[in-house]
């Protein structure tokens, strides 16, 4: 049995642990504006911060789009049908849904669009992979 993992799979749990931190500031900046006893007791009151309600949002679709991008690469792991096309998008997707996140807290809506269009695409270089359109 083979244990190396494939970049395809480096990436995507690199992409997963970094979905998995989006949250922490939005908390950080709760416990600031509530203090640390009314942040345990008060869910889901949105922040008074601009930026830490658009990193809610941009958290969520982070969440979102890694519901899509994980099954595929899990697919491209399970047939084998990984290239180095599906080993670049994979990078590129972890960069661009981190540039994304960060363009959308800072409200830069052209970035930020150009981002999500990246992840996307590299998302459908993974499915067309897997169907063997390319």
């Amino acid at each position: 049995m083979n244990n190396e993992i494939t970049t395809e799979m480096y990436w995507l749990v690199l992409t997963i642990v970094m979905t998995s931190l989006f949250w922490v500031p939005t908390i950080l900046n709760r416990i600031v504006e509530l203090g640390a006893w009314e942040t345990l007791q008060i869910p889901l009151l949105r922040p008074k911060a601009g930026w830490a309600d658009r990193l809610m949002k941009a958290h969520a679709n982070a969440v979102e789009n890694l519901v899509l991008f994980a099954p595929l690469v899990l697919a491209i792991q399970l047939t084998g049908n990984g290239t180095s096309a599906t080993a670049i998008a994979c990078l590129v997707y972890f960069f661009a849904r981190l540039v994304h996140v960060l363009a959308y807290v800072v409200a830069i809506p052209v970035v930020r669009t150009l981002a999500f269009a990246t992840g996307f695409f590299c998302q459908m270089t993974l499915a067309l992979t897997i169907l063997k359109v390319i």
